[in-house]
């Protein structure tokens, strides 16, 4: 890889907002072969189903940049963190799950870009709560922290829509599982 800089950067519009939409996780391996053009996602070759999880506010995606001169290294680690409203036993099963694997995660902003948070090593559950809350006001629901570690930053998708983040994988086989209210 060569070190040279190919490119400027000019003060961009201000026209983006933060925040996660929405995020969708595939298990550990199944996207198959994975297609990349300027470390953009262009196609996968597996069959997956991605469950859906809707979220809202108090959830971010921060990706910290770790380079070494003494050792000639970097890489990126990538922190998801997930605010789920309410409780359910339903959802106290998926979380173990969750908890016990490490997926691949596509997390949906409110601009629509998706991108892929531990595409090579897939994600781990670093930490997280399940809490009641105490006054009436409270969060009664879960907060998870995903890590991730990898060699770039999490790869944007090309050509996601709405309704499938990965509907320009022409090679994929992709089921969407939207979530349901419990």
């Amino acid at each position: 890889m060569a070190c040279d800089l190919t490119r400027g950067r000019k003060e961009p519009c201000k026209d983006v907002v933060g925040g996660i939409k929405a995020v969708y996780f595939t298990d550990f391996g199944d996207f198959g072969t994975v297609t990349q053009t300027d470390d953009e996602i262009t196609d996968l070759s597996g069959t997956f189903t991605a469950f859906k999880y809707d979220v809202k506010g108090n959830s971010s995606l921060e990706q910290t940049i770790n380079a070494s001169r003494e050792n000639g290294t970097s890489f990126y680690e990538q922190t998801l963190n997930l605010t789920l409203h309410k409780l359910s036993k339903e959802d106290h099963k998926e979380i173990k799950i969750l908890a016990a694997g490490r997926p691949h995660i596509a997390v949906e902003d409110y601009n629509g870009n998706v991108m892929v948070v531990g595409l090579e090593h897939g994600a781990d559950v670093s930490g997280g709560t399940i809490v009641t809350g105490a006054a009436m006001g409270d969060l009664s629901g879960y907060t998870l922290t995903f890590s991730a570690m990898e060699t770039k930053p999490a790869n944007f998708v090309s050509s996601p829509t709405a309704a499938d983040p990965y509907a320009g994988m022409s090679s994929a086989t992709v089921t969407v599982t939207e979530g349901t209210n419990s």
